[in-house]
Order: structure tokens, then sequence, then C-alpha cells
């Protein structure tokens, strides 16, 4: 067994809230992406030289990533990220580039995108090869500040219980290089085909996590801890619970409105801890098949409830969460934005709503992608 490797986890405010939003850039003409993030970069490099602290590179030359800082509430952050988007907007404009957000682009080829020159990204494609090439997605992470590092792991496991009622609402990802998959999130299951992807394995105490670290590390499966890219995984350098359940989304309104529902979860079980009480939990095979679900169903899935096997149609669970999260969003200050929750209930997440645009153009894709760029400028679902 190999020596394992300290985790120290940073000091971070309760609830503090950051956001990370990955968005395609697309040809305004063709509707196809473009490998144009090193121009958009340059374009927004600030006056004194280094790297835009709210704008940054990804795996691939199609997209930039809109980060937040670390805030206090969720409208803090997404003002941060509609700052960040402004400014890409107007530097893309010139380069006649549009913004697109989803978990995948409707047509465009894995095969045709070109990866970001950095040493991390091209280790990571030559040890994963065929799956990693394809790692054509987009998703939207949220980071919630821990206060207290022995709750990083019950919160972890806890947050598995609402794993599918934040993917299924987030869905946007039906299509695939040009086909329907009939998944509503086809790339949840594209990205845990990565060796250390999907799922967190459940970790009762942080010495077992550390016992990981060093094992990966010996065996070279990874450099550094964040090479580690589960949908819940600990952020020990920001003090952060980092959620990277959801698809991109296509506007700011529903990045904040699921942004919201995941603050709202967190803070919501760091008080049921608080009070001394136990966190809900499922058994892995039923996490692993809630996964599954959301993925392939989306809103129409019948997710498992608690370990006794319980089922009931996902956003019925969301509304009642809904009711019950209203106390925790007045108290993190983001209730318009937990509200907003209920739009994408009404108008149908993003997988849903581009279905039906390609059934209205006869299946044509490239309306699609026009539908996803209107509701980026747009900034809600049309």
């Amino acid at each position: 067994m190999a020596a394992p490797v300290p985790l120290p986890f940073a000091h971070s405010e309760r609830s503090s809230i950051g956001i990370e939003w990955e968005v395609a850039l697309v040809d305004a003409d063709s509707g196809d992406l473009r490998q144009a993030a090193e121009a958009i970069l340059a374009a927004v490099r600030p006056a004194g030289g280094g790297d835009h602290p709210l704008i940054t590179q990804e795996l691939l030359l199609n997209t930039v990533e809109l980060r937040s800082g670390k805030c206090t509430t969720v409208a803090e952050a997404a003002a941060d990220l509609q700052r960040a988007l402004d400014i890409v907007g107007a530097a893309a404009e010139t380069l006649r580039i549009d913004l697109m957000g989803s978990g995948t682009h409707p047509f465009a080829q894995w095969s045709n995108q070109r990866v970001t020159d950095k040493q991390r990204y091209a280790t990571l494609i030559d040890r994963t090869q065929w799956w990693g090439r394809q790692m054509l997605i987009y998703g939207v992470h949220v980071h919630v500040g821990i206060e207290d590092r022995a709750k990083v792991l019950p919160l972890s496991r806890a947050m598995l219980t609402v794993f599918a009622h934040i993917q299924s609402l987030s869905a946007s990802s039906p299509f695939w290089g040009g086909k329907d998959t009939g998944y509503a999130s086809n790339r949840a299951l594209l990205f845990q085909q990565l060796p250390t992807a999907g799922l967190p394995f459940g970790f009762d105490e942080w010495s077992q996590l550390e016992q990981y670290v060093g094992d990966m590390m010996h065996t070279g499966v990874i450099d550094q801890f964040d090479e580690v890219r589960w949908d819940v995984r600990p952020s020990p350098r920001f003090g952060t619970l980092e959620m990277r359940i959801a698809d991109g989304a296509s506007n700011l309104l529903e990045v904040a409105a699921i942004s919201a529902l995941t603050h709202c979860f967190v803070e919501h079980f760091s008080t049921l801890l608080d009070r001394g009480e136990a966190l809900p939990s499922l058994p892995p095979w039923f996490a692993q098949e809630n996964k599954w679900r959301s993925a392939r169903y989306g809103m129409d899935a019948i997710i498992i409830t608690n370990a006794a096997g319980d089922e009931e149609l996902v956003t019925d669970a969301i509304g009642r969460w809904l009711v019950e999260l209203a106390p925790v969003a007045e108290r993190l200050g983001c209730a318009a934005e937990l509200d907003q929750v209920r739009v994408i209930l009404r108008r149908g997440a993003s997988y849903q709503r581009q279905r039906a645009v390609a059934r209205r153009h006869a299946g044509e894709l490239d309306a699609v992608v026009r539908s996803l760029v209107a509701e980026m400028n747009a900034g809600r679902p049309l």
C-alpha cells in the first residue's frame, strides 16, 4: 500500500458559492464549432497582462470557461458570469462567433476538435486516447464553501440522494454527432468513461480519501488531486464541495436556478449535520441507477428515493424539495433564483426544448444551434 497523500482543506466561509460555466464558440454562419478560444482569450486579456479572472481556457479550443469569484449569493455569482459573458461576447462578435450553452453541440464531430496546448491536457489525451478525444461536452460546476472538513464527505454522500434532481433539470445533451441519442443527458454517460470520472467512492473518513490519492499517485493514475473528476468531489484547494453534475446551460437563468437548488441542498444537509441528525443516503447501486435513469429519461425519470427502494417521478420530487428548501433559500438570499426552477419545470428542460425545435424544423439541427444561441442572448429559456 502506498503512503497516503495529505490533503489540507483550505478555510472557506460556510455556504460561500462559486460557479463555472463552460460555453461553446460557434460560427455565426454555419453553426459549427470554431477553434477560436486562443483568439478570444488574447482579446480579453487585461491590459496589465495575465489571465482574465473570470474567463479561462478549457480542454478544447472551441470552449471558454466563465467563472465567478468567491461569492456570498447566487445573484452575486450570476452577476460575475454576466460580466464575463458580455466581455467574451464582444470579443467573439468581431470574429463572427456566437456563444452557445448546452451539454453537447448538436451536430459537431468530435474528431474535428483541437485540444488546448497545455501539458495536463496532452497527458489526459495521451492516456485516455479514443475516449478522451470524445470529450466534446460542456458542464456547469457549482462550488459551495464548507466550513469544517469533517462535513465534506457526509455532505458528498447526501448529495448523491439528490443527484438525479439536478441532472434531470439541467439535461441538455440529447444530440451527439448529428443524431438523437435517445438520452436526455448523453454528456453524463460520456464523461464517466474517463478513468477517474463518474460517481465518487463513498469514503467515510478523510484519511481514506488521502489513501486513495496516495495509491492513485503511486500507480501513476494521477499526478495531482485535480485530475480526479468525480461528479461530486471535494476541492481542498478552495475549501469547497464541488458539484459537477449539471450539463452545460443555454442561458443564465438556468445556471442561476440550478446553482440555487444546489446551494440550498448543501446548506440544508449541513444544517441537519449541525443538529446531529443523520443525513439521507442511498446504496451505491441505487445512486448509480438514478444517474442512469435521469441521464436517459430526464424529467420523466422515475427515481429511487431511499434505501427501501421507494420511487417517485423526479419532477414531483423536485416540487416537494422547492417547498422544503424555501426557508433555506431565504436564509441564503437566493429565493428568487430557486423559484426560477419552476420556469424549467414549466418550459421543459433544455433537452426537451432542443428536441421540440428539431421536430419543428424536420430534424434540421442547425435550427437547434440557432435556438441555443438565441437563449444565450435572451438570458432565459425560449
